[in-house]
């Protein structure tokens, strides 16, 4: 004979809550996803190094709230320029943090902001130029406190 066994409101609650909050955690991308990101960005060339300079706090102790400065060497003129500066960080559960479109009318090619850091990672500034170049950094910078859900 068949049984039915019954499962009391709370229970269900507590127990489709658990595995609600369970899936909802961010998850770090993976090397396939961060590195689709960056190819969405700027295409399958690899940046060459140089002319890129990303500074960041080689520690972040609250991955909330982690400063960046990305600096392009570029005169910035109309036949040299910086079209656009995008920033990845490869283990956020979103890879690409930001991206910012440039002309020569700005004077220099600089930008800052903080980003969100879940754990410790690499982070990759590239730099996209006038004449079709692509320029990159990594750094590494450590999390002592995860800023996405980590």
């Amino acid at each position: 004979m068949n049984q039915i066994t019954l499962v009391s409101r709370r229970s269900f609650v507590l127990g489709t809550g658990g595995l609600a909050a369970l899936l909802a955690l961010p998850q770090a991308a993976s090397a396939n996803e961060w590195q689709a990101a960056l190819e969405g960005l700027v295409g399958t060339s690899s940046p060459a190094e140089g002319r890129v300079d990303l500074a960041m706090p080689e520690i972040a102790e609250n991955g909330n709230v982690v400063p960046f400065d990305v600096t392009v060497d570029s005169p910035m003129t109309d036949a040299d320029y910086v079209k656009a500066v995008h920033v990845v960080a490869t283990g956020n559960p979103t890879p690409g943090v930001a991206s910012y479109m440039m002309s020569p009318g700005m004077g220099e090619a600089t930008v800052s902001s903080r980003m969100r850091l879940g754990k410790t990672q690499e982070v990759i500034a590239v730099a996209e130029m006038s004449d079709g170049s692509v320029y990159g950094v990594t750094t590494t910078v450590k999390v002592t406190i995860g800023g996405c859900g980590g």
